[in-house]
């Protein structure tokens, strides 16, 4: 009982609007992450199990998740299935994490399942478990919706962190996808490869099939034991399947994927050679579901679910004038995604670079790919709890200049985000690039701003 604070005794929230269900949601906040299941076991126990009566098909890894469940989503819908997404961060409203039809949860149905799912917060938060946390809450508000509202015939559904211990891990899939490995969480999942893919690995599940883009031998040795130990048949990019890319212009890439039933050419809107990867692991989660849990998936529509697939904040030009392209790169690998798709996928002068970053990021890694292409790179802090001191990423950046930057680099701080914005807009002429890059709360408020969006909520 001993870490009960007077937080977890708490009076039942009055909960009488969508923003106050949201409110109370985000409070849970401070209760921070909790790894381990025991309380979401609870919770499925005593609301009698409603994740038993869905089909998932589970996401993990460290880069790539939101880009797969966006195709995941799309191709599925194309082919006529009704499918229900669960992913975080949103970029800009709270209730983008539950969608069905590709279409939010109403604000109606998310304060009706938060009414219900209140009082046995409440009830836990009493006992030695301690609160829920607002993920946790919010992954049962997932289930209740899917399972007792909208009824989808699959369930695309995205870890939060990790995977062995995420509450996501309540459930059991119809197949799992890990995206990659890379170092990200690393106070929470460990400080090497061969750990973080133990955690990751830990969504394999018995006899579930799994498929994986990853590449670093020890994290592939992890998934091979694993999958073995699990009696999962495991189907690994470079051995089960491969890719070539074929094409790449400023409207789409085209790659031809190879499996172990066929061969197919895609086209893809998204950019950056890692969409490519991407693709073929969901091409690949695709054709299991095809071949083995006969899934009708008619080449005209996933071809066209490929086509159409968009993801916010991924390589996504949102202004023309000045030209400014947001990523939500955030760690070394998304950082080096970033560095090769760039020059690759636009023409220009000069590269003008905003960045924001979280304060608990392996972002040295990340430096070193990006200093390299940048001319003016301009420091700023999202508007977040943990957001990183914009003068202790200057400090970094003044650690690793002289290596890895251009000799006449520009460095500019403004803690601000919105003046700096406005900098990186002053900046960018008509052929150079501005781009803004960093942690996804700082994506959400400068997307929000550009495209005039008066509702963004952004968030965890």
């Amino acid at each position: 009982m001993e870490d009960r604070t007077d937080e977890e005794r708490r009076p039942l929230p009055s909960l009488g609007s969508y923003a106050e269900a949201v409110d109370w949601i985000n409070g849970l906040i401070p209760f921070g992450i909790r790894p381990g299941l025991e309380r979401i076991e609870l919770m499925m126990e005593r609301l009698g199990h409603p994740e038993r009566r869905l089909k998932f098909i589970h996401v993990a890894g460290t880069n790539g998740k939101g880009s797969s469940c966006a195709f995941l989503t799309r191709i599925l819908r194309e082919c006529g299935y009704h499918v229900g997404t669960f992913t975080s961060p949103y970029i800009t409203k709270f209730t983008n994490r539950f969608q069905y039809d590709e279409e939010d949860i109403p604000e109606d149905v998310l304060l009706a399942l938060s009414k219900r799912v209140a009082p046995l917060v409440q009830e836990i938060a009493a006992s030695e478990l301690g609160s829920p946390t607002m993920f946790e809450v919010s992954t049962t508000i997932a289930i209740l919706y899917f399972a007792e509202v909208c009824y989808p015939d699959v369930v695309v559904w995205e870890t939060g962190l990790g995977g062995r211990m995420d509450v996501t891990n309540i459930v059991t899939p119809i197949v799992s996808l890990i995206t990659n490995i890379g170092y990200d969480h690393m106070d929470v999942l460990g400080d090497t490869i061969e750990l973080i893919a133990r955690e990751k690995a830990g969504i394999i599940k018995p006899g579930v099939p799994v498929v994986s883009c990853v590449e670093q031998p020890e994290a592939i040795a992890v998934l091979k034991e694993t999958a073995s130990a699990q009696h999962s048949n495991l189907y690994l990019l470079g051995e089960q399947f491969h890719y070539e890319r074929l094409e790449v212009n400023v409207k789409e890439q085209r790659l031809r994927f190879n499996g172990p039933f066929r061969e197919l050419d895609l086209a893809i809107a998204m950019q950056g050679e890692h969409q490519c990867k991407n693709a073929a692991g969901v091409m690949m989660v695709l054709e299991v579901l095809r071949q083995y849990m006969a899934f009708i998936l008619e080449d005209e529509q996933l071809l066209d679910g490929f086509r159409t697939t968009f993801w916010a904040g991924r390589l996504e030009q949102v202004t023309e004038m000045p030209r400014i392209v947001l990523d939500g790169a955030h760690n070394p690998e998304g950082a080096a995604s970033l560095a090769k798709s760039v020059p690759e996928v636009y023409r220009y002068r000069k590269l003008h670079l905003m960045m924001g970053m979280l304060s608990n990021k392996h972002h040295q890694g990340y430096m070193k790919h990006i200093l390299p292409i940048v001319d003016t790179l301009i420091l700023t802090e999202p508007d977040f709890r943990r957001k990183m001191d914009a003068e202790a990423l200057y400090d970094l950046v003044t650690d690793l200049k002289e290596q890895y930057a251009k000799a006449d680099l520009d460095i500019i701080i403004e803690r601000d985000w919105r003046k700096a914005l406005s900098l990186l807009e002053s900046r960018t002429e008509r052929e150079d690039l501005g781009v803004v890059t960093g942690t996804l709360y700082l994506i959400s408020d400068v997307r929000a701003t550009l495209l005039h969006q008066t509702d963004s909520e952004k968030g965890w």
